[in-house]
């Protein structure tokens, strides 16, 4: 173990001695490669062992995955590992949000049906769940949340769903991160290869800076894991699946305080899409609402603080895809969007999201014998990142 004290968070822009990494910080007990919310996760619970941590990033803020998504912290609609990860990250979201600053919000979720068959689905969670699902009648949702209750069949009060400042928390937390004795955070850092000395040698990092050393290397760089170690993202049949979302401000002014999913919410996240409500509708779409299925739609939303919502999103998987954004999925978003608020919405921002995608909900593998590429490979990294890290660390210390 080193015991030398890192304390850094350096940005290397053009023209700043920020770009020469201190030689104090080059060894670590463990180096994280990616300064995205999985990779921060890793950093926090290391730097909470006692360890020594190194954090390098290639961009000079988290510009992926991390800043691009709902801020939505969906516990109750997990199964599995990951509903045990997404419930032990949460007590963890709430404390570094109070530590770094940045907004986490105990708000919950509504699911709102708008079909027999959503309801059904609804019914049937609530029975497997207990207190951790409320159903709501009518009347109930639009109390919650303002939606048109034309068609409303109820729906449903998830309370321990999280809303998480997700613009900022990346950000807040590498600086907080720097500021913890034995914590070094470098961005404009970019990694071009990790090599393994000798038998009981430190694990060597190259990078476009000079050379890292750790006792341990986590490589946790999502979809870019092909470009890193091929060969690992090759075996994995990882590929990218790429997100179309917006941010639309109301024309009249709206609250919304929970997370909102809909009825093809219920198609994505496993507790919904296995029940026989869930099914149902499934087949209903096939010839009522092709062009849902068709674009992997899952139409959900959030409320960023000064009031404009994130609203998305439909779902494209290719290994290298292609550039463009598709017109007509951002109309059939909006088209939702105005059915289920009853209200005009205008475009503020438009944008791509790409998360890595593969068999099973997350990538865990040796690429060396020190060196372990972690990947959440089902879109849930800012839902699951706090609970997973602990056990990868618990596997590979």
């Amino acid at each position: 173990m080193n015991n030398g004290q890192l304390v850094s968070t350096s940005r290397c822009s053009p023209g700043r001695a920020a770009g020469t990494v201190p030689a104090v910080t080059r060894t670590s007990d463990l180096l994280i490669v990616g300064a995205g919310v999985v990779g921060l996760a890793h950093a926090v619970e290391a730097v909470e062992r006692g360890l020594t941590v190194t954090v390098l990033d290639r961009d000079e803020r988290a510009v992926g995955a991390s800043v691009r998504n709902f801020g939505h912290g969906c516990l109750t609609a997990q199964t599995g590992d990951t509903l045990a990860y997404a419930a032990r990250g949460r007590g963890t979201w709430l404390r570094l949000g109070a530590a770094a600053g940045f907004g986490v919000a105990e708000c919950g979720t509504v699911v709102v049906a708008r079909s027999a068959e959503e309801r059904a689905a609804l019914d049937e969670l609530a029975g497997t769940r207990g207190d951790d699902v409320t159903l709501l009648d009518p009347a109930q949702v639009a109390e919650r949340v303002p939606v048109a209750r034309d068609g409303l069949h109820g729906g449903a009060f998830l309370p321990r769903d999280v809303r998480v400042e997700q613009r900022r928390a990346a950000g807040a937390i590498a600086a907080w991160l720097g500021g913890r004795p034995g914590a070094a955070v470098h961005f404009g850092c970019p990694v071009h290869g990790v090599e393994t000395g000798s038998a009981d040698g430190p694990v060597v990092v190259r990078t476009g800076r000079g050379e890292f050393r750790a006792s341990r290397v986590v490589l946790c760089v999502g979809h870019d894991l092909d470009r890193l170690v091929p060969g690992v993202a090759d075996d994995a049949c990882l590929q990218r699946c790429v997100l179309q979302m917006l941010q639309v401000r109301p024309r009249t002014p709206i609250t919304v305080g929970p997370a909102v999913l809909t009825g093809s919410s219920m198609l994505r996240y496993p507790a919904l899409s296995g029940t026989a409500g869930a099914a149902a509708l499934r087949e209903r779409w096939r010839t009522e609402r092709p062009e849902l299925l068709d674009a992997g739609v899952n139409h959900m939303l959030t409320q960023l603080p000064g009031g404009d919502l994130v609203v998305g999103d439909t779902h494209h998987y290719d290994r290298t895809p292609e550039p463009w954004t598709d017109e007509t999925l951002d109309d059939l978003l909006l088209a939702e969007t105005r059915a289920l608020l009853g209200t005009g919405v205008d475009v503020v921002r438009r944008w791509r999201g790409v998360y890595a995608d593969a068999p099973g909900e997350f990538l865990i593998r040796p690429v060396a014998p020190a060196t372990t590429a972690v990947t959440v490979t089902s879109g849930i990294g800012m839902t699951t990142a706090f609970g997973l890290a602990p056990a990868v660390l618990d596997r590979v210390l």
